[in-house]
């Protein structure tokens, strides 16, 4: 039997997109590390390395369905000139792979292919807590910012 063509698509779209967000997270890491802030420049670190391990979840999904993985649309890196902006544009990202993967799992569930639905929805619980973790962070800086706002 072969692939399901659109879900060959998804899972297209999705390793373009994790390679995307490696990239992203490693410039980040490194404007970090300009910054002063090596314990954050670790942290986006620690996420470029589990969004790699989506990317070869996805590289090993596409070969076992017999297709030849090819992330070739590479979003552009989306930085700032401060933390809250990295994380914002992080926020972006992470909020993007969940849509990509809730359709996907729910594109799958449609046609039958559990096994589908079930690598789809797995990963979109990963991206799902990234998102909610920097949603946290930002508010948690937001805080920050404002309880130390001279005009209240």
């Amino acid at each position: 039997m072969a692939a399901n063509p659109r879900v060959l698509g998804y899972l297209g779209r999705a390793l373009s997109h994790e390679l995307s967000a490696v990239q992203q997270y490693l410039t980040h890491a490194g404007l970090a590390d300009l910054w002063g802030l090596a314990e954050v420049g670790a942290h986006f670190r620690r996420e470029a390395a589990e969004e790699q391990e989506h990317a070869e979840r996805l590289t090993a999904r596409m070969l076992r369905l017999g297709a030849m993985p090819n992330g070739s649309r590479l979003r552009p890196v989306q930085a700032g000139f401060s933390l809250i902006e990295l994380l914002e544009a992080d926020r972006r990202l992470e909020w993007y792979a969940v849509a990509l993967y809730r359709d996907a799992a729910n594109y799958c569930a449609l046609i039958g292919d559990v096994a589908g639905r079930d690598f789809f929805a797995a990963l979109h619980d990963e991206e799902l807590t990234h998102a909610r973790e920097l949603e946290d962070w930002i508010g948690r800086l937001d805080q920050t910012r404002r309880s130390n706002s001279t005009w209240r």
